[in-house]
């Protein structure tokens, strides 16, 4: 099968680490074979595929890789346990899964070339902690191959600036394997969202997101220019990282100006923070209701009594929201059924705006997902938001009473 004008200009491009984000059936798993063997054309060399699953390398890739070079005449030797081939000039190809039943055999090797497929759907830290130092001491090549998953790692990477990364889009109808009839029903078949993703590579907010409403567009700002001395400011209490997320509000508008973000900390520490960078402020904090109980600072003393002798206005619940009722109030305020967005985000709130983009909701449930990190703003967020313009209006919030 010979190669389409777009494969061919990933496969010619001398970049040493290249990101190609396409739409379905662009033969992708066929490129990245070529891939491998024009590297594998060397003696001595270490070549491996690594897809999501050791399962998924197999399905994907195993018989089709076989084929190829058993075409070529280069097989030396073949083993299918181990899912590797070794060529006559005894260098060697592997397929590999980046699951974490399988991620410790990545380990300790150098290697001379890797494709990552649809690592869209592989953790960041499997690149960065475990693959990317096995192509150090050989200044190895990467090829990055994915249709689009959100605003994840694959994002990340394909925007990335950096003279030795190169990275290519293409929709399914460049990509020249599929008819625009075929395409035109697909169209017909999925909704707005799912075609654009699977069918255009459109980097779109992904399906089991939580806060589905944020839209790069309409709620991240450039700058923003006010005069108010009164901020608002969410707090979600944690060890490692204690998280605040800094508002204004102007006209039941918010405006996430500024974000805080402490590892090893307590709630000591972030008061310190918030004084240093606001001196001359009137500053209105809604913390995490658990803060009437919780004590992550030594000597006694409850998080919410600390935030209140250190001075701030403090507006707490007495028992915690649903946490349905903090990601509805947000998701409002991010854009309601009128379509109109009342919850901005500063452009260089970097971490706010990753967190809204990625968290989700575990697997087959509606219970929101904590392992990834990205609940910490959110959750600070949810509790000014929730506070302020409540879905449940059916409850009177009450200061806290000062103690000690």
């Amino acid at each position: 099968m010979p190669l389409t004008k777009p494969q061919k200009e990933v496969l010619t491009c001398d970049k040493r680490f290249r990101v190609l984000i396409s739409g379905r059936r662009f033969g992708k798993t066929f490129l990245a074979i070529q891939e491998m063997a024009k590297f594998a054309r060397f003696p001595n060399q270490r070549v491996w595929y690594v897809s999501p699953s050791y399962r998924q390398s197999k399905t994907i890739c195993w018989d089709m890789l076989k084929e190829q070079m058993i075409k070529h005449k280069w097989i030396k030797k073949i083993n299918e346990s181990e899912l590797s081939i070794t060529l006559r000039n005894n260098s060697q190809i592997s397929l590999k899964g980046a699951d974490n039943s399988h991620r410790d055999n990545l380990r300790g090797v150098g290697l001379n070339f890797i494709v990552m497929d649809e690592f869209a759907d592989i953790q960041p830290q499997a690149w960065y902690e475990v693959l990317r130092p096995t192509l150090s001491d050989t200044l190895g090549h990467a090829l990055f191959c994915s249709s689009p998953k959100g605003f994840n790692f694959a994002y990340d990477l394909y925007s990335k600036r950096d003279p030795e990364w190169q990275s290519f889009k293409y929709t399914t109808l460049e990509g020249g394997q599929v008819l625009q009839s075929e395409i035109d029903q697909a169209k017909n078949d999925l909704d707005e969202r799912t075609f654009q993703q699977e069918y255009l590579a459109t980097f779109i907010t992904y399906a089991g997101i939580i806060y589905y409403n944020f839209d790069r567009d309409k709620n991240i700002v450039e700058t923003f220019s006010n005069n108010s001395t009164t901020l608002h400011i969410g707090l979600d209490f944690n060890v490692s990282p204690i998280c605040a997320v800094v508002a204004i509000i102007e006209n039941d508008s918010i405006y996430v100006v500024d974000e805080i973000q402490i590892y090893s900390s307590n709630t000591n520490e972030m008061v310190e923070e918030i004084k240093n960078r606001y001196k001359n402020n009137h500053t209105v904090i809604y913390p995490d209701p658990s803060a009437r109980q919780r004590k992550t600072s030594a000597g006694g003393q409850t998080d919410l009594s600390i935030l209140i002798n250190a001075g701030f206005d403090v507006k707490c619940r007495n028992k915690a929201p649903l946490v349905r009722d903090r990601i509805n109030a947000v998701n409002s305020k991010l854009k309601n059924s009128n379509g109109k967005n009342s919850l901005f985000v500063l452009k260089s709130c970097k971490n706010v705006i990753k967190s809204l983009e990625r968290q989700i909701y575990k697997e087959g449930t509606h219970v929101p997902d904590k392992d990834s990190g990205f609940d910490h703003f959110n959750d600070a967020l949810g509790y000014l938001v929730e506070y302020k313009y409540p879905i449940r209006r059916n409850f009177e919030p009450s200061p806290p009473s000062r103690w000690s």
